[in-house]
């Protein structure tokens, strides 16, 4: 998986449509191998990200969870606590 995808489920606030966007568009660019398509990929490359997005969205909607949901901000700030332990991020 990559890295850059971010868990979108069970958070408060929900997931914002620009996250969804942003994790469809990693995906299609790991599984392309690319970053940014020829022209002549360009149509199939944004298709399969607003498919994906469009799924993505439906998927999100449709989960069901008893746990309570995850503050971003705190969850954030574990992440930035495991990078700093691990080496990976400072704090300038």
């Amino acid at each position: 998986m990559c890295r850059n995808i971010r868990t979108l489920h069970n958070y408060e606030p929900a997931a914002t449509s620009a996250e969804v966007n942003a994790a469809a568009l990693q995906y299609v660019r790991k599984i392309a191998g690319t970053t940014k398509p020829s022209q002549a990929n360009q149509e199939a490359f944004e298709r399969a990200v607003h498919e994906i997005a469009h799924v993505t969205q439906h998927l999100l909607d449709d989960l069901v969870t008893n746990a309570p949901p995850k503050n971003r901000e705190e969850e954030a700030a574990k992440a930035r606590a495991r990078a700093e332990r691990s080496g990976r991020y400072s704090a300038a």
